[in-house]
């Protein structure tokens, strides 16, 4: 049999829930994200909290509510505690998420689901990689290697190769093939054959505009309601697809030199930014040439203003402007009273960039046509004041003595359990001799104390053979080297106190923006009040798709090309999830599963694998060529199974045949053009092979003697037997490594 593999959807199938998977690979079981919503509801993680305690890994694959959300809560409710993998941006662009999320919703709640202190605890267990890095899973992951790769959607991103026995799993959620500003494409399509391939139906009904058109309709809409007096009010995420639309407002601000001030709202708005600018190696090709060769940042803003209160606003409040805000779903956050500000006004225009999330304000305003009127909830958090605030002291002072009644209990209790054992360590040696006490004695005692009255010995002779009693010491045992007494620089750094909310945070640099923590460090006394109004939305409701995911139709383009042996499919709507699975059943393979939460499905490949081990005899007569970074030989032997397992090849009884020539390499055609015109051919392209000379032609064409989809290709040589044949063809044999 080959690697096991089982895949079990924990939230996220048939529908538009949280991304959480459990992969058990061998026995070793991988929590692929472990995604809340903006809703925050509990009954959501219901089934995560059945095997939280058994994960043994986690892999979180974007920086988003929808993938990393809950993390905390299932660190502290679950204990969840295997280590996390994630990029460098994830771990710190959904680290600001978790932030954002938190205090937007303690500004207008007594949120208690989890604590800025629970975030870093979370995220204090994460391992950072890079993109194509291999790691290796050490003790009960022994032999299972993951590798993090591009996936185009968010910053840092990440598709999930990971690899067992030579059979790889790929995890590719949320991916996008498209090329934007300060994203690559995915490489997804640069995987092939894979044995299990994990991807989502989110966007398999849906087909995009080509990007220059989608992005000048944008910029359009945007001029139309500025330049009519307007505002536009843009829902963004805290640190995702913000960043892309950020630089479209750049750039055609700076090309155009417009003057209409535009806004970036969160109460991590800095953070995020300062983070950004240090990203630029995760980002695009175009991003990171231009800062190798001017020097400039794509994130030094000139034209978007960084704000962390709404009240920053007040000045510009007649001023047409575009504001950039979290939240997207508009349930919490500045985007939510920003909302019910500018929605009774036509001049104004609320813009989506994405779709909101099931059952919010966002996605009851995306239906068609919109509703005339909505019903929200507007709170706010005030201090305790007369009555209320009398009650709360009562209250709190009362709490204070209870526990410091408790405190002193426990002290107590704890030195009579010293004392007693330390006169239990004292009767083991030469007894004591101990007087009756009398009882006046006593009496006088406790009149002393008020009738408190601790352990009394009363006519307590040592014995002869005690020792002088010693109070407690504990020698230094320092170590020395040649130079003196070796000491820890640590000892003599001067910590800055940190705020409570951030005690627990050895090592984590980023954090909230010092303004917006201002809720958390005020002591006063206070209360949320809440009433409920009903909002007459007479602005203009528009949404395009700034997503960055990729299409329907290029979702079934790359599973094709990728062509594994088994698919599941997860995230996404009903219909668009059974779509997709009729699709890749008839054209790229016939096991296609598309599992229900907590089915746990077996995904086990039909391929035998075995460890070869190779005798000391066969290795002998083998000799290597070096390929580059490897050494490559042919051999004939024969094999013996020694145990299930395992397979041991030896040199064969007789002498074998002598062998075709074997060539090793891959060649890209364009590659080889100019390596002719190096060696002074006339070479060039035509119909998609390359013309060489007057009569020679070399191209590409499929194998057929392999199966569909390996991506396996013979190259043919074609035209007469001359002088420039074989010398086309010795050069291409040089190409090569010729076994």
């Amino acid at each position: 049999m080959g690697t096991s593999v089982q895949v079990t959807p924990l939230s996220g199938v048939y529908g538009e829930s949280p991304l959480c998977y459990l992969v058990a690979i061998d026995g070793f079981n991988l929590l692929m994200d472990c995604g809340w919503n903006d809703l925050f509801d509990p009954a959501l993680l219901l089934p995560l909290s059945r095997v939280a305690k058994s994960v043994d890994a986690v892999l979180v694959s974007h920086p988003d509510i929808l993938h990393l959300g809950a993390l905390p809560y299932a660190r502290k409710h679950f204990g969840l505690s295997a280590p996390v993998y994630a990029t460098e941006p994830v771990y710190r662009l959904g680290l600001l998420t978790m932030y954002d999320h938190y205090l937007s919703r303690r500004q207008i709640s007594d949120f208690d689901m989890f604590t800025l202190d629970d975030i870093d605890a979370a995220f204090q267990n994460v391992i950072r990689l890079k993109y194509s890095q291999n790691y290796h899973l050490s003790e009960k992951g022994e032999g299972i290697v993951i590798a993090p790769h591009v996936a185009g959607h968010l910053l840092g991103g990440t598709v999930w190769k990971i690899t067992k026995d030579g059979e790889d799993v790929v995890y590719a959620v949320d991916f996008n093939h498209r090329k934007e500003r300060h994203l690559n494409g995915t490489v997804l399509e640069s995987f092939v054959r894979p044995a299990v391939l994990i991807t989502d139906a989110y966007n398999a009904l849906n087909n995009q505009v080509y990007k220059r058109q989608r992005d000048q309709e944008f910029i359009d809409e945007i001029l139309r309601v500025l330049r009519a007096n307007g505002t536009v009010l843009l829902p963004v995420d805290t640190a995702g697809r913000v960043l892309e639309l950020i630089l479209i407002l750049e750039q055609y601000w700076a090309q155009q030199h417009l003057s209409f001030p535009i806004f970036f709202l969160s109460n991590v708005a800095s953070s995020t930014i300062e983070y950004v600018k240090s990203f630029l190696e995760w980002m695009s090709d175009s991003i990171a040439k231009s800062f190798e060769h001017t020097r400039d940042n794509a994130f030094l803003l000139k034209y978007v203003s960084l704000i962390i209160n709404k009240s920053d606003l007040e000045n510009y409040a007649n001023v047409p402007k575009v504001v950039l805000t979290s939240m997207a779903s508009l349930e919490v956050g500045f985007s939510h009273d920003m909302f019910v500000e500018l929605a009774t006004e036509t001049k104004n225009l609320v813009l989506f960039t994405e779709r909101g999330q099931f059952g919010t304000l966002a996605r009851m305003l995306q239906v068609d046509p919109p509703p005339k009127a909505v019903k929200v909830t507007m709170s706010k958090r005030v201090p305790l004041v007369g009555d209320e605030l009398k009650a709360y002291d009562e209250e709190q002072e009362k709490i204070k003595k209870e526990e410091a009644v408790k405190k002193a209990s426990i002290i107590k209790v704890e030195e009579v359990r010293a004392a007693s054992s330390h006169l239990s360590e004292s009767s083991k040696g030469d007894s004591m001799m101990i007087d009756p006490p009398s009882a006046v004695a006593s009496s006088e005692v406790a009149s002393h104390f008020h009738g408190k009255m601790d352990i009394l010995v009363d006519g307590f002779t040592p014995p002869s053979t005690s020792v002088t009693p010693m109070f407690p010491f504990f020698e230094n045992t320092a170590q020395w080297d040649d130079f003196g007494e070796v000491i820890n620089p640590d000892d003599y750094v001067i910590q800055e106190e940190e705020s409570n909310h951030m005690g627990n945070s050895k090592g984590l640099d980023a954090k909230p923006d010092e303004a917006s923590v201002h809720l958390l460090l005020d002591s006063t006394p206070s209360k949320v009040v809440s009433h409920e109004m009903t909002v007459q939305v007479k602005c203009a409701l528009l949404y395009m798709d700034f997503e960055g995911r990729s299409d329907g139709r290029s979702v079934k383009s790359i599973i094709a090309h990728v062509a594994p042996l088994k698919l599941v499919l997860v995230h996404g709507s009903a219909e668009a999830t059974e779509h997709l699975k009729m699709h890749c059943a008839k054209h790229v393979c016939p096991q296609v599963y598309a599992p229900q939460i907590e089915e746990a499905i077996d995904v086990t490949s039909d391929l035998c694998a075995y460890k070869v081990q190779l005798s000391e005899k066969l290795m002998s007569n083998v000799l290597f060529r070096k390929m580059g970074e490897y050494e490559i030989s042919w051999m004939d032997s024969v094999t013996e199974k020694t145990n299930e397992k395992m397979l041991t090849l030896l040199p064969p009884p007789s002498a074998s045949p002598v062998h075709n020539s074997v060539l090793v390499g891959d060649l890209k055609l364009a590659d080889f053009k100019q390596f002719l015109s190096t060696k002074g051919i006339q070479v060039e392209f035509a119909g998609g092979a390359l013309k060489c000379g007057e009569h020679i032609t070399v191209r590409k064409i499929s194998d057929s003697s392999q199966k569909a989809g390996t991506g396996a290709q013979q190259i043919v040589i074609e035209g007469p037997l001359c002088d420039d044949y074989y010398k086309i063809r010795e050069h291409l044999y040089s190409q090569f490594y010729l076994l």
